[in-house]
């Protein structure tokens, strides 16, 4: 069988080399002896898989991508017309929700991660997205799952808002449920048809600053390149998981976070979040390896802070691998590399 390769989104000005976000990767791959293959980002979106994987080539072999961040049913588009030319994505689709999608990772994190809490939207009629945002009862009923009182913070299975903190993303006590209805119903506004899954309540919690001077002022979620992950303004050209980031503090200080890149349950990358690419960190793993053993995802990220009071190392978020976004000028090639061999 031939080693795997890795698809990246297409150049959408020039559809014969990769996007220009990824092609350092396809590059450094390439330095690496591996293949890459091209896909066309926007026919996916647009319900056109097939159109989207023309350029792969029949019975090639396995397959990781690495691009923009796929709504999951689009995801599952991809992998059928994959499969459809003879190729296989090392990624079920049911693997890259369960990473993607808050609801499919939080259970096994419970604990270690911000409690939440989450409302379910249907899609539109039109199947442009889901419909109205929970109603009162709903929203009453998520409160009270997170204990009822406290602040939190609002997003959807995969995004947040950070940038519209005090306007639809951050609420600074549940038992004011009015506060509630108005920045959720703002942020789903704000999301449009790009809002993910459904609405998410998460604790609030307050994570150690780079300067060592107390606590972040905002929260454990972030935004993506392109406008999708994390605190972004909603689109489908999301980098994945560039959002959870963890929002700077209001003298401007990130909190203290770092990204873990693991595959087959093994950390084989560990370094700074994308939003703040010249920090360190040198975080515990000693609670978080067997989580991520137990989701059984071959291919994720894990997003940790640390608590202002000195307690410990948090998951802020989880992330399908494919599409969390690399910080400039990390050295990639022991990544890549395991890729290559997985």
């Amino acid at each position: 069988m031939p080693e795997p390769a890795i698809i990246f989104p297409a150049d959408p000005l020039n559809p014969r080399r990769p996007d220009p976000h990824f092609a350092w990767e396809a590059r450094k791959l390439r330095e690496l002896g591996g293949d890459h293959y091209l896909v066309d980002h926007d026919a996916l979106l647009a319900g056109d898989a097939a159109e989207a994987v023309r350029r792969v080539p029949r019975d090639r072999g396995p397959l990781w991508y690495r691009g923009w961040m796929i709504p999951s049913a689009d995801y599952a588009g991809l992998a059928r017309a994959l499969a459809d030319r003879g190729v296989n994505l090392l990624t079920s689709p049911a693997g890259y929700a369960s990473a993607h999608e808050l609801p499919g990772w939080y259970d096994v994190f419970e604990g270690a991660t911000p409690a939440s809490s989450w409302i379910p939207l249907s899609p539109t009629a039109g199947g442009t997205g889901p419909g109205p945002g929970p109603g009162a009862e709903q929203l009453a009923a998520a409160v009270a799952r997170l204990g009822g009182h406290g602040p939190a913070i609002v997003k959807d299975y995969v995004k947040s808002r950070k940038h519209e903190w005090d306007e639809a993303c951050y609420v600074p006590e549940l038992s004011d449920l009015d506060a509630v209805g108005r920045v959720v119903a703002r942020f789903v506004e704000l999301q449009g048809e790009f809002l993910a899954g459904g609405v998410v309540l998460r604790r609030y919690e307050e994570f150690a600053r780079a300067g060592g001077r107390g606590p972040a002022d905002g929260p454990a979620h972030g935004r993506a390149p392109g406008g999708g992950s994390g605190g972004a303004s909603g689109g489908g050209g999301a980098v994945g998981r560039t959002e959870v980031g963890t929002e700077a503090g209001r003298d401007g200080e990130r909190a203290v976070e770092a990204r873990v890149w693991w595959l087959d349950g093994e950390p084989v990358l560990i370094g700074p979040h994308p939003d703040a690419p010249g920090q360190t960190s040198d975080p515990d793993l000693t609670g978080v390896s067997p989580l991520v053993r137990s989701l059984g995802c071959r291919f994720i990220t894990t997003d940790l802070a640390c608590r202002a009071d000195g307690s410990g190392w948090r998951v802020v978020e989880v992330g399908d691998g494919q599409v969390s976004d690399l910080p400039r000028g990390i050295d990639a090639s022991g990544l890549l590399a395991a890729l290559l061999a997985a």
